[in-house]
């Protein structure tokens, strides 16, 4: 992102006055001509009140007077839960007072929530609070746009509405977006460079996209707010970019012809004054590595879904070089610059076409001598188009005036174009220059290509935790929270990704907790009547990773080399290595309201084969058949691989005699919807209902998953995250394999209880999690549920909860 372009999108804030709670859709502003084209007169109409020390006396009187009155945190936490017709619950209680003891004493937590403790009020409450107190807006990122839409359009509005009367005003908000959301209005009209061209498509999908655009351009003309998310049904990415720009791409409000009508632009002016700002992981992740500030000035951010904010961080400064990724550079310099020039870029993009299209995918340990050629020469041909481009700033904007701005849009999408190729090209050569395993900082591979897409060379850095350390954890305080954090019973694994040091000891916090005690009244055996011989629980397992080196900054000619930085197991806690005073930090786990030992079962099929490579054994099908039949439907099938799912799928569908959907049979969302209405029906699927089903209720008593979630042995990423672990003298497979197989075990078993009233069996048919030396690490990330393995007793407690009236 060129920092010429970016900004904060809320960069003032006035006193609010009382009203109905507002939402406001505000985008990055991605030109800062909103502060510079300010006109100087304007300040000369505000009063100098330096030498009024009584005014001024008064104003701090004033404001401490107010922060005075502000309720304590539980009182508020009160009102919010009787304003939404809910009861106080422990976990949620213990949760808010951690919040503010973080806020209050600089530091850092991370709390695991389980599903049902209200964490989301847990931790808006002290939020809100401190965002008022101190007239600053707090960052609430997230992973997914599911959990932004439940902040917005339920959450934040029902609080807000309730702690109106507590406060000095009502709480405001906005969800913070990324300008490609927005329809770009000029880009409408002018003669903008195109897009990818359709050559990888089939004529079906190009008709498809051509009726999507259509109906861009008419929807264009009622839209109020040019908001994708407000273009129903949506349309897919190709389509949408026509229509879009990027940052990069963007001319600026005062440059571009549009910008007084700028959706953007508009959206930006309508967020005024609001306390909780909402985004996502990828912009928390953009303004932590720019040097530059993308979100509005904060000191407190919370990271719920945090489980997740490693995989995002990492996907936001991965960068991939391809032959679409050279012919869109090459069509958009093609008509600013001479034919030349940009056919030696061509030939170069054409070599390296070539050279993808015949290598095998996979990591790329060594750099081939041809491919170190052809990135050269595509490196050289790219720089020498930036060249014949000229200077890229000044009223002239190089060449083209201002009053050209269809040739300032066509130069501003070359300049991007080339900017990709050109640094993409000097990053991947750069990622082979050290010396060992030991002094690298990025992994290299290639995908291959697909029906959609041609081959892929990527790059991405070993480990984002010397980036999050420096630049998200130095300087704020940051709430880290998810139902899924401390894996093997410690949220260790979770804080060496983080790039955090060593946790304070819990004695020094009385709310620095471990796993919750199991209720005291818990039976011997869950209600669903399995017999008293419970099988033990294994061994803490605990993960330790080696050093890891860290890729701590992305600069604009390749990746910056971190320096030997040890991984945090060697730090004191207090510093970083290079003196710097690091930030405290606790772990918390609050529980959850749920009995898990009472309402479910975790079967662990001890019997069964190991899996092998060669789809789900006849054994594996007969357990799900047996399972399902004694459920009476009602299962949730998590696999391992979408192939794994549809094996399963046609295996079954005639033999069980009841609806099974498998995920791709439609949409998810579609799906998930029948799945819960009726309580016949099965779902078969992978890795995002692994996470994202949410079925309380009859329908789901039953959630299988076909083997342990490891990352599969030729992940490009995970496998040289393993072997760097492995080479600074840690354990590879328990800081990556087992952490990664962790917390997908979590999140899917997760999917069970997901009301008060909900009862029923995890089974799991891989029977490592019961022989294997890590299952103990991997038991112990999971709930608490009674466990068990054998077979007999599992499907006579299935049949007893179909037989039982709810």
């Amino acid at each position: 992102m060129d920092p010429e372009r970016a900004g904060s999108c809320l960069t003032t804030r006035g006193t609010a006055t009382p009203g109905r709670p507002v939402a406001l859709h505000v985008v990055l502003d991605d030109s800062l001509s909103a502060i510079d084209g300010v006109p100087e007169d304007v300040m000369d109409d505000v009063p100098d009140t330096s030498d009024t020390p009584g005014e001024e006396a008064f104003d701090e009187e004033d404001l401490s007077a107010e922060e005075e009155d502000l309720p304590p945190v539980e009182e508020l936490l009160r009102a919010a839960v009787a304003g939404v017709g809910g009861a106080e619950r422990p976990g949620q209680v213990t949760m808010a007072k951690a919040v503010r003891n973080a806020i209050e004493n600089d530091e850092h937590v991370a709390v695991q929530a389980g599903t049902g403790t209200g964490k989301s009020l847990a931790y808006l409450v002290p939020a809100l609070r401190h965002a008022i107190e101190s007239d600053s807006a707090v960052v609430v990122s997230t992973a997914t746009i599911a959990l932004q839409r439940q902040l917005v359009d339920r959450d934040l509005p029902r609080l807000s509405g309730s702690l109106a009367d507590h406060l000095p005003h009502e709480p405001q908000f906005a969800i913070l977006k990324g300008r490609r959301n927005y329809l770009c209005r000029y880009k409408l009209t002018a003669a903008w460079p195109d897009e990818e061209q359709d050559q990888l498509f089939d004529a079906r999908e190009v008709s498809a996209t051509g009726r999507m655009v259509q109906r861009i351009q008419e929807w264009a003309e009622e839209t109020e707010t040019g908001d994708r998310d407000e273009l129903v049904p949506g349309v897919n990415e190709q389509a949408w970019r026509q229509f879009s720009v990027s940052a990069k791409e963007c001319l600026g409000a005062q440059r571009c012809p549009s910008g007084p009508e700028c959706f953007a632009e508009q959206a930006r002016e309508r967020a005024g004054q609001v306390d909780v700002v909402v985004t996502n992981h990828a912009l928390l992740a953009i303004d932590a590595m720019e040097e530059f500030a993308v979100l509005p000035e904060h000191d407190v951010v919370v990271v719920d879904e945090a489980h997740e904010l490693v995989d995002r961080v990492t996907s936001v400064v991965t960068d991939e070089l391809s032959e679409i990724t050279v012919s869109t550079a090459v069509r958009r310099v093609g008509r600013v610059i001479e034919q030349g020039v940009a056919d030696r870029l061509q030939e170069a993009g054409e070599d390296l076409k070539a050279l993808l299209s015949a290598a095998p995918p996979g990591r790329l340990d060594q750099l081939p001598q041809v491919l170190g050629v052809t990135l050269s020469v595509l490196r050289d041909a790219a720089f020498a188009c930036l060249t014949a481009m000229g200077s890229r700033g000044g009223d002239m904007w190089g060449g083209s005036k201002k009053d050209d701005p269809e040739g300032a849009g066509q130069r501003k999408a070359a300049f991007t174009a080339l900017d990709e190729v050109h640094d993409t090209a000097v990053r991947i050569l750069e990622a082979f220059g050290g010396d060992s395993e030991v002094d690298r900082a990025e992994v290299v591979w290639l995908e291959g290509a697909t029906d959609r897409r041609p081959a892929l060379l990527k790059v991405a850095p070993l480990s984002v935790g010397g980036m999050l350390r420096d630049k998200l954890f130095a300087d704020r305080t940051v709430i880290l929270t998810s139902a899924t954090l401390a894996l093997g019973g410690t949220f260790d694994g979770m804080a060496r990704q983080w790039g955090l040091g060593p946790a304070r000891p819990s004695g020094d916090d009385p709310t620095s907790a471990q796993r919750p005690a199991e209720p005291t009244n818990a039976p011997d055996t869950p209600k669903t009547g399995d017999p008293r011989d419970q099988e033990a629980r294994g061994g803490t397992g605990t993960a330790k990773t080696g050093n890891q080196r860290d890729r701590d900054s992305h600069s604009g000619t390749g990746a910056a080399k971190a320096g030997d930085q040890r991984d945090q197991e060697s730090h004191s806690g207090t510093g970083d290595g290079s003196g710097q005073k690091r930030k405290a930090w606790t772990g918390l786990d609050v529980g959850s309201p749920f009995d898990h030992a009472r309402s479910g079962i975790l079967y662990i099929a001890k019997h069964l084969p190991q899996p092998g490579r060669d789809g789900l054994p006849k054994e594996y099908l007969d357990e799900i058949a047996e399972l399902i039949e004694a459920a009476g439907g009602r299962t949730l099938g998590l696999f391992s691989s979408m192939r794994a799912a549809k094996a399963a799928t046609e295996a079954l569908r005639e033999r069980i005699g009841m609806p099974l959907l498998c995920q791709g049979d439609d949409s998810t969302s579609l799906l998930v919807k029948q799945f819960a209405e009726d309580p016949a029906t099965c779902l078969f699927g992978t890795l995002s209902l692994w996470q994202g089903v949410d079925v309380p209720g009859p329908s789901l008593s039953l959630v299988i998953i076909d083997r342990i979630p490891f990352p599969r042995p030729d992940d490009p990423l995970a496998s040289a995250r393993q072997r760097h672990v492995a080479a600074r003298g840690g354990n590879g497979f328990m800081a990556v394999a087992a952490t990664h197989a962790a917390l997908l075990l979590a999140q899917g078993t997760g999917r069970l209880l997901r009301g008060q009233d909900d009862k029923g069996v995890v089974a799991v048919l891989d029977p490592r999690l019961a022989t294997a030396r890590y299952a103990g690490f991997l038991r112990d990330s999971l709930p608490p549920f009674w466990t068990t393995t054998d077979p007999t007793k599992v499907r006579a407690a299935l049949r007893r909860l179909t037989t039982t009236p709810a």
